[in-house]
């Protein structure tokens, strides 16, 4: 099997790798984070490499690209800790492109690749924890659109974005709806979140809002598992970045007269932290390539692959901390903003515990050792 990229995808990974190196420094991400955690410019600038319609269609206006690439592109902005919420075009441009009627496709995913419309998907609620099938907002059909009521939680930038990917119940069934922000009976109140980006709580009280899909459910589990593959990416990018910047650090602190990277008590906690690192790459490289496969077997996937990076991740970055000593977890110092990015990223889409429950319930009778 051929795991080199292609030219074009090496090409793509070069582009957004110089666009974060030099374009979003760490002093620029710290002023977005103290500005409230997202920047239009920033996203205009996203949007001019081409990012916002990976997963759009060329006669849309996209790229018309696939997973693999949205993986690259992911793991770049990881490394950058990038705060303006990518995936969630990623998941839109693909939902908006499969399931809309064709005037919502016209009207919306030339925008959104174009950057200037920002979709979100505003799936969670207080009950729900993560699990999918539980909605309590509720839609009834209004003349010849619909009307839409609920409480939707931490949607990723809710009181910036344009427009909303909502799950609601329709007629018993859960059903996935488009709703503008502008529109009448939406509110939303935005805040920070633990690694410095944006959320909102968003009220949704008799909105008008467009179909997506009637049958929402599927669709809505494969809008999750985009979002958990490109957050596993992410976390690839941004766990590389944390393990280079702790070996140049225990290269450069010294005790006793010598570096500490000569003790070897610590170059063998290095070596395990980048054993969990290239597991969970691996695990990564698995989500993406499994997101087109048939439900049941990408649902499987996505699980057993956000399992893995959030035992990664959380290793990764309580052993980054601890050999950096105090100065890890100072908010002066990057290790503590990837430690944060890191701990939000184990949490999204369902927290190692949740995921580890989904591969238990998939399992068959042959444990997956011959499956």
């Amino acid at each position: 099997m051929d795991f080199d990229f292609s030219d074009d995808q090496q090409q793509l990974r070069d582009a957004v790798a110089r666009w974060v190196e030099k374009g979003y420094t760490f002093e620029r991400r710290r002023s977005i984070e103290n500005a409230g955690g997202f920047s239009r410019e920033a996203w205009d600038e996203l949007a001019e490499l081409g990012l916002g319609g990976l997963y759009i269609p060329e006669d849309a206006g996209g790229l018309g690209m696939g997973p693999v690439e949205g993986m690259v592109v992911m793991e770049q902005l990881g490394r950058g800790i990038v705060l303006e919420p990518l995936a969630q075009s990623l998941i839109a441009g693909a939902v908006l492109a499969g399931h809309a009627s064709d005037e919502t496709k016209n009207n919306w995913l030339p925008r959104i690749a174009g950057g200037q419309a920002l979709v979100v998907l505003a799936h969670q609620e207080r009950k729900a924890r993560w699990r999918l099938d539980i909605c309590e907002a509720t839609a009834e059909k209004s003349g010849n659109g619909f009307r839409l009521s609920g409480t939707k939680s931490i949607v990723p930038v809710g009181d910036e974005a344009d427009a909303c990917i909502v799950p609601a119940k329709l007629d018993g069934r859960i059903a996935l709806f488009l709703v503008e922000r502008a529109a009448d009976g939406v509110a939303a109140r935005g805040y920070s979140t633990q690694d410095g980006s944006r959320a909102a709580e968003v009220v949704f009280d008799k909105a008008s809002a467009a179909l997506v899909a009637a049958d929402g459910l599927p669709v809505l589990e494969h809008a999750v598992d985009i979002g958990i593959a490109a957050a596993c990416a992410e976390a690839i990018g941004v766990m590389d970045q944390t393990v280079a910047v702790t070996v140049d650090y225990m290269n450069t602190r010294k005790q006793f007269g010598v570096p500490i990277a000569s003790f070897q008590a610590l170059r063998h906690r290095v070596a395990d932290v980048k054993m969990q690192l290239e597991l969970a790459r691996s695990m990564s490289y698995y989500a993406s390539l499994k997101l087109n496969a048939p439900p049941a077997e990408r649902r499987q996937a996505i699980a057993r692959a956000k399992y893995q990076l959030g035992v990664s991740m959380r290793f990764v970055g309580q052993q980054s901390v601890q050999l950096h000593g105090g100065i890890g977890v100072t908010d002066e110092y990057i290790v503590s903003h990837y430690f944060r990015k890191l701990t939000q990223l184990e949490m999204t889409y369902g927290d190692t515990l949740h995921h580890l429950g989904e591969v238990s319930e998939r399992m068959q009778d042959t444990a997956g050792v011959f499956a």
